[in-house]
């Protein structure tokens, strides 16, 4: 895999505002080696479709956008290194593991299953193989996004992460929330009010609800890895989970955009501006 094959980075590197954003789930890119035993559809069925595109407006305003290039059921840039899933694998992982939980629903650091529990794979993975992917994907999605997230903290004292998903309107068997378990049109995490400023979360909420949305707040997406791991609200590193509801802008089944998409950019591109005017400070000095 090239280097372009991993990541993209939207917009300026050098940090104009204090506002960072990525997308590590909108990749389509298929491996080579991927080795699954699902169509590429079926394997789209963990992508949050589209969700580059629609942040496309607040990069070309002067944000910083990260987006993955492959899909996140080859690898998930939302877990730690070490979330490895036991089951998956031929052999015993030889470090120590930090498992999240996920595994159980099948979506761990390398997904055994689908939404809807069926397996990927129809074998199991080697430890080499694993550790192939976080070195070709996963570690240079990490490091791009600290990289973005300290250039606007060493400029501006201060850095607001905008971590950037979608979901599926309802949960399926492996699903948050349960099967079945119909989704609000935004959820927000915070890992309940420990990776960000509560003023960050309340202005995201109260800007998208001005647009007649229903928003939740951690429920049931609290937030995982990315904005677990960089977030230090006390140093001023704030960091903030947005799942956006699949319905409000395309046909989830056949995977296209339907009229609803134009508007959510366009909101989206708002979002971004009031939030960067907001919450980056003035000048430094000194």
């Amino acid at each position: 895999m090239s280097d372009d094959d991993v990541l993209t980075i939207h917009g300026p590197r050098d940090a104009p505002t204090a506002l960072v954003l990525d997308s590590p789930h909108s990749g389509r890119r298929m491996p080579a080696d991927f080795g699954a035993a699902c169509s590429e559809a079926e394997l789209r069925d963990g992508e949050d479709c589209f969700i580059d595109e629609l942040y496309a407006e607040a990069a070309a305003s002067g944000v910083p956008l990260l987006a993955a290039q492959f899909p996140r059921t080859y690898i998930d840039p939302n877990r730690h290194a070490a979330d490895i899933d036991p089951e998956l694998l031929a052999e015993p992982w030889p470090e120590p593991l930090v498992p999240s939980g996920k595994a159980v629903l099948g979506k761990a650091l390398v997904w055994r299953t689908l939404d809807d529990g069926r397996p990927i794979y129809a074998r199991r993975l080697g430890v080499a193989e694993v550790r192939r992917r976080i070195e070709r994907c996963h570690r240079p999605y990490h490091q791009a996004l600290v990289a973005l997230l300290d250039a606007a903290h060493a400029r501006h004292g201060v850095v607001w992460h905008l971590n950037c998903h979608s979901m599926n309107p309802v949960a399926g068997v492996m699903g948050e929330g349960g099967a079945g378990a119909t989704r609000a049109d935004i959820v927000l995490g915070d890992r309940d009010g420990t990776t960000c400023s509560p003023a960050f979360t309340a202005f995201v909420r109260e800007v998208l609800e001005g647009w007649g949305l229903q928003v939740k707040v951690n429920d049931p997406y609290k937030g995982v890895e990315l904005v677990r791991a960089y977030s230090d609200p006390a140093a001023g590193r704030h960091s903030l989970q947005l799942e956006i509801n699949k319905r409000l802008y395309m046909d989830a089944a056949g995977l296209q955009r339907h009229a609803g998409f134009a508007l959510l950019r366009e909101r989206l591109g708002l979002l971004v501006q009031r939030v960067a005017a907001r919450f980056t400070p003035g000048p430094r000095h000194g």
